[in-house]
């Protein structure tokens, strides 16, 4: 059934069963390169196409839609890492305001905590952190510890990823234990080298969109800021896309923080973390990603300071009851299916914000510039480890 409404005030909260139905799409579901992504929503979500643009721009206008984007395989594209930071409590706030504002290779930026006795319980401050290929994770590392005043720092590469996606509408209210009957692929972190004329494409690909950029129409504007007919930046979009690179069209939700009707999305934000034994690392992550409330799993190694951990998810949920019932369902799967655990933790968010981290070459030697580096004196050396 097509849904159709009357021309009036268009609500931009999270709780109208129309902006529902569209998020349920919107957040996760449109995969790759589409030409008419708006489209694409409507099709899937049964909303009448100029529905869906409205009730989008008026949730992005609303902050109920922290942005609109393209994105990409940044796993694919650029190399990446987890980092807790070990900081001083007293300085963990304006650490945290220093990676969200002054580091745009930083991504996710969340205060964490968990049980004092617990391994790695000093490091509070949790990052996803890019750099382009060619440049090295562990410098950009040194040059912000002292910046953060850190102690310790742990750069947790992923070997494979499990599970990536959004969803939060489509988990809503999602039983406990539910999962998928078949396990997932992993897909193993492998980048890809790329020329300038893919980058320019990427680039303008990748920016958000403002509330007044959206339309039927949304990438003619870009193919011209890549020097390309409308046509050929559509083509190479999609080579790029069969290559991997491109991930889905998304609206993503302010789902931390309240909105301005004062409703969340989710209520907590929890980082499972699970050892398994050594050669067991692609199983046990497969049976963990079957699980529908895990946003991310991937394999990451932490080393002793986290307990030898070796398999991470995330998952949100309404409270930590209801997170933790979600996950004593995966503990008992992977008993169930013969994977010993030796040891198993939760780290559970406070204070979180996510931005989109740069990958582009340029944009890292432009960087460079701005705070007073030479670009090849941050570049790999062979020599260098990825520890704590």
């Amino acid at each position: 059934m097509i849904v159709r409404e009357a021309a009036g005030v268009v609500p931009g909260d999270v709780t109208d069963p129309i902006n529902r139905r569209i998020l349920a799409v919107s957040e996760d579901q449109v995969r790759g390169f589409v030409r008419d992504p708006l489209g694409e929503i409507a099709h899937r979500s049964g909303v009448e196409p100029d529905a869906v643009l409205a009730r989008i721009r008026a949730m992005l206008r609303a902050g109920t839609v922290r942005r609109v984007r393209q994105t990409l395989v940044a796993n694919n594209l650029a190399d990446g890492a987890l980092v807790a930071w070990r900081v001083p409590p007293e300085r963990l706030d304006a650490a945290f305001d220093f990676l969200l504002r002054a580091d745009p290779f930083t991504g996710h930026v969340v205060a964490r905590t968990t049980e004092p006795s617990a391994p790695g319980a000093s490091y509070r401050l949790w990052t996803t952190l890019k750099v382009p290929q060619g440049y090295s994770l562990e410098k950009h590392a040194r040059y912000l510890q002292p910046k953060l005043h850190a102690s310790g720092v742990r750069l947790m590469p992923a070997r494979y990823v499990f599970v990536l996606g959004v969803g939060h509408v489509r988990r809503d209210g999602l039983a406990i234990g539910s999962k998928a009957d078949v396990a997932p692929e992993p897909l193993r972190v492998r980048p890809v080298e790329l020329n300038d004329d893919a980058w320019r494409v990427l680039r303008a690909l990748k920016r958000e969109f403002g509330a007044e950029e959206l339309g039927a129409d949304l990438w003619s504007a870009r193919a011209a800021e890549a020097g390309l007919s409308l046509e050929a930046f559509c083509r190479a979009a999609e080579e790029l896309d069969r290559r991997g690179l491109v991930g889905r069209f998304s609206t993503f939700l302010e789902h931390v923080k309240p909105h301005r009707d004062g409703a969340r999305v989710t209520g907590v934000n929890a980082l499972f973390h699970w050892a398994v034994p050594p050669g067991r690392e692609l199983e046990a992550g497969r049976e963990v990603g079957r699980h529908r409330v895990l946003t991310h799993a991937y394999w990451r190694d932490g080393g002793e300071e986290f307990g030898n951990v070796n398999i991470m998810a995330v998952a949100h949920g309404a409270d930590r009851a209801t997170a933790l019932a979600h996950k004593g369902s995966i503990d008992d799967h992977l008993a169930s299916v013969g994977i010993p655990v030796t040891f198993s933790n939760v780290f559970w968010g406070e204070r979180s914000e996510i931005k989109p981290s740069e990958i582009c070459p340029l944009a890292y030697a432009e960087w460079c510039g701005r705070v007073g580096l030479e670009p090849e004196s941050m570049r790999i050396e062979p020599e260098l480890v990825r520890a704590g």
